[in-house]
């Protein structure tokens, strides 16, 4: 009779899925920006997507099928985020809910439709808008990445924010608000706005 071979005190986790972990390896860019748009650093940027990968690779079980991958990995980013950040930091005060009261949604709609979003989406604008994202406060820069950046929904925005769908709203409007500010200059000098009319002389 053989003994039966000796078994790890503690056996590693089944490895993850070929699916989950394709889904998982394409959105490595997209976590990486939101990161960036967290830390505005980028080698602090690429320590949050290792140990976010990590930590998700080591729990792939409990993401739910289905649902929306990249969502899961930007609330662990978020998470890694809040865990490194150092005590005493200044946060960014803002007061969220006054500001939705007074902005209507139908108002941030028609805004970004003639202002920010067609900059967006221009390529030649992309410095411009990473140094101009950059310069805006933690929570409005990380509204506007989820938001219009990487196309998430104001409820998926909410829930890997941690906060009501109101609030993304508001901190959405005026993140967009002072990004256009920033890229105005810059989008008229390039020709992708029209210039500001000049009064002639009477």
């Amino acid at each position: 009779m053989t003994d039966a071979p000796d078994r790890p005190a503690t056996e590693l986790p089944p490895p993850a899925p070929a699916e989950f972990s394709a889904a998982a390896i394409a959105a490595m860019d997209d976590v990486y920006r939101f990161a960036r748009s967290l830390t505005r650093d980028a080698v602090d940027a690429e320590d949050i997507v290792q140990d976010t990968y990590l930590r998700a690779f080591r729990s792939w079980r409990t993401f739910q099928e289905g649902t929306d991958i990249k969502r899961w990995l930007f609330t662990i980013a978020r998470n890694v985020f809040l865990r490194s950040r150092e005590r005493g930091q200044r946060e960014v005060t803002l007061d969220d809910d006054a500001s939705a009261a007074a902005e209507s949604a139908q108002a941030q709609e028609a805004w970004v439709r003639g202002g920010l979003d067609p900059l967006l989406h221009r390529a030649e604008l992309a410095p411009a808008i990473d140094a101009a994202l950059a310069e805006l406060p933690e929570a409005f820069r990380t509204a506007v990445t989820l938001v219009d950046v990487e196309d998430q929904s104001y409820e998926s925005a909410a829930e890997v924010l941690g906060i009501p769908v109101g609030t993304v709203r508001s901190r959405l409007f005026r993140g967009r608000k002072l990004l256009q500010q920033r890229l105005a200059e810059h989008a008229r000098d390039a020709g992708f706005l029209p210039a500001v009319p000049t009064r002639s002389p009477a």
